[in-house]
């Protein structure tokens, strides 16, 4: 490499690291608009039943740690026998499916809900969800 190449190489990456910072913080200030969104979408969607702190008593399960939960699997709570012999494991996509469709997903469920289909609303929820647990913690 010729000394010009070497300086225009270092430049560049002097470039690059100048402009990962911005991009950190943009790339953290679009995740705090999702989880603040998601916030709202759980609230107007699912918090009429459910709750995200364990403690607290509501119609539905407690959703707080729910990524990484098998499902049908908090203690006391009465779930239908469909959801209690699902075995699975409560991943992103697992809730994305079950918000989509959850009759769908886990024929026999007892939950009635109106499907929220709008991946993004949907994207959203799971962002809350996932901070709410990060947060807990």
């Amino acid at each position: 490499m010729t000394p010009n190449c070497l300086t225009r190489t270092a430049l560049a990456c002097l470039a690059l690291a100048a402009a990962a910072p911005a991009a950190q913080a943009e790339q953290g200030l679009d995740e705090a608009i999702k989880i603040e969104a998601g916030k709202a979408f759980f609230a107007s969607e699912c918090q009429r039943c459910h709750s995200i702190d364990a403690d607290r008593q509501t119609y539905g399960p407690p959703l707080e740690n729910i990524i990484g939960r098998p499902a049908g699997s908090v203690a006391d709570y009465a779930y239908s026998p469909a959801l209690a012999k699902a075995g699975f494991t409560w991943t992103e996509g697992a809730l994305i499916a079950w918000m989509e469709d959850n009759q769908a997903f886990v024929p026999g469920t007892r939950m009635r809900h109106v499907g929220i289909t709008d991946p993004v609303v949907q994207a959203f929820i799971v962002a809350w969800l996932k901070d709410a647990a990060r947060s807990a913690q």
